[in-house]
């Protein structure tokens, strides 16, 4: 099968990942065989190829926001059957026994394994997921627009959920990529009047069509302040921004798994009033499958581009820079 793999992490702009032919992977015990047709890309995608992350697994495939169709059933797995749409998301795998576990807090398993890090994921013709761990996709969208919910999607939701908003409350959100522009939509849905703080223009109009009361850059004051916020750009520096904005007794979320370090606060001018801030990490099964009913229910209209396989380089480079608008998708050619 024909794969973007990554040996040894490098700036993207070096080109680091390299198409390769290999093996087609085999389904183990209650495993399913996914041919892929389409992997979204993700800013955690870029961290591990440039090593901010570091890397568990070398080589690796990376791509957690698979889209693709099961092609061959591992012994005893009958959740879905050969042909079925599928997805896959950042959770790979958890133990189901940790104290986390237990609570209910899968996401903080101690044994976790994530797509695309821990195992190979989706920048492949093929790959393989316990039955348990995908996903069935709504009929009502596309392969293509499909693949941004299963992580900025389900982060976005998660994220959501952890800032405590409320039906018509005022919510800001920093950074206006794939998965602000998947949040937008359910915050409208519930009633929300939603502030979007982005450098870019093209993101900015984007956060007006889909909805934002108000759009401007995150050293901007908004008109009003806010009863929750979230950060999905990973620069640390916005969160004195936001937590300047934000009313007493808010909760501002930072849904990165990465962030630059955040410059020194003052107590009185960014935290006392009873704001909280606090981060998110991956997400549970839950959260995927309440995202993916409200996706189907809303209906979220994700706005995507798409590249050809061999070009993930070039699109993790457009990432880096916020020169997509929406999301980006890989293109996976028929085996």
């Amino acid at each position: 099968m024909l794969a973007m793999i990554l040996n040894e992490p490098e700036p993207i702009k070096n080109n680091p990942l390299k198409l390769v032919d290999i093996e087609t992977p085999k389904p183990g015990p209650y495993e399913i065989l996914v041919r892929v047709q389409v992997c979204g890309i993700c800013h955690t995608d870029l961290h591990t190829v440039e090593g901010e992350l570091g890397l568990p697994k070398k080589p690796v495939i990376p791509g957690h926001q698979v889209v693709g169709v099961v092609e061959k059933l591992g012994q005893g797995a009958s959740r879905f059957k050969e042909g079925d749409r599928v997805g896959m998301a950042w959770l790979y795998f958890t133990c189901g026994k940790c104290s986390y576990c237990l609570q209910g807090k899968e996401n903080l398993c101690e044994n976790a394994l994530f797509t695309g890090y821990h195992v190979d994921g989706g920048y492949a013709q093929y790959t393989v997921i316990h039955e348990n761990f995908a996903y069935p996709v709504p009929d009502r969208f596309s392969a293509e627009e499909s693949a941004p919910l299963l992580c900025a999607g389900i982060i976005g939701y998660r994220a959501l959920r952890l800032s405590e908003v409320k039906p018509g409350q005022r919510l800001g959100l920093y950074g206006f990529g794939a998965s602000a522009h998947v949040a937008i939509q359910v915050a409208v849905h519930w009633g929300c009047k939603v502030y979007v703080f982005s450098r870019s223009k093209k993101h900015q109009k984007l956060g007006e069509d889909l909805g934002a009361v108000w759009t401007g850059k995150s050293s901007q004051t908004p008109p009003e302040k806010l009863d929750s916020a979230i950060i999905f750009a990973p620069a640390g520096e916005i969160v004195l921004d936001a937590l300047k904005a934000l009313n007493k007794g808010g909760t501002l979320a930072l849904a990165g798994i990465y962030m630059t370090p955040i410059p020194q606060m003052d107590y009185t001018e960014h935290l006392y009033y009873e704001r909280t801030v606090r981060s998110v990490t991956a997400s549970t099964r839950k959260d995927g499958e309440e995202l993916l009913r409200i996706a189907a229910e809303i209906p979220i209209r994700t706005q995507t581009t798409s590249f050809p396989l061999e070009e993930a380089n070039k699109a993790l480079q457009l990432l880096k820079h916020g020169q997509i608008n929406g999301a980006g998708v890989l293109r996976i050619p028929p085996a």
